[in-house]
């Protein structure tokens, strides 16, 4: 596994633990930062301070155009991958929207139901499209 699909997964695990615990994810990071022998990729924690910072307008953007979804209802590591594929591909010049897409439909295919995949491609796919109209 390459060194940036290991961090979205590190990202994946703190923003999901954060939330089933209902903890600040920025709390959970630091403390897993202060743990003796953790290891959280630099990527990882980049990825987890972007998606609380633009939080809010990432789930505005979840919520318009996830059709017949709303976030809350979304299964809750499919929410945590769309915020991290969100993040990447309007947030992340340096990440090719084809590999933020990718890296998100991969992380669901390997960690969510069996409709993930298809979601989360569909999603992504829509927004990536209206890029141009959705950076602030």
């Amino acid at each position: 596994m390459a060194a940036r699909s290991k961090a979205r997964k590190r990202a994946l695990d703190v923003l999901f633990e954060a939330e089933q615990r209902g903890t600040d994810p920025l709390v959970l990071l630091r403390d897993r930062l202060g743990s003796p022998g953790a290891t959280v990729p630099e990527y990882a924690v980049t990825l987890v301070e972007g998606v609380q910072a633009h939080r809010e307008r990432i789930d505005e953007i979840l919520a318009t155009y996830s059709q017949g979804w709303t976030v809350e209802r979304m299964p809750a590591v499919d929410r945590a991958v769309l915020r991290i594929g969100v993040l990447e591909l309007l947030w992340h010049d340096d990440v090719p929207d084809a590999v933020a897409i990718d890296e998100a439909v991969e992380l669901a295919k390997s960690l969510s139901t069996d409709e993930s995949p298809a979601f989360v491609n569909g999603l992504l796919a829509r927004i990536k499209s209206l890029k141009a109209s959705l950076v602030d």
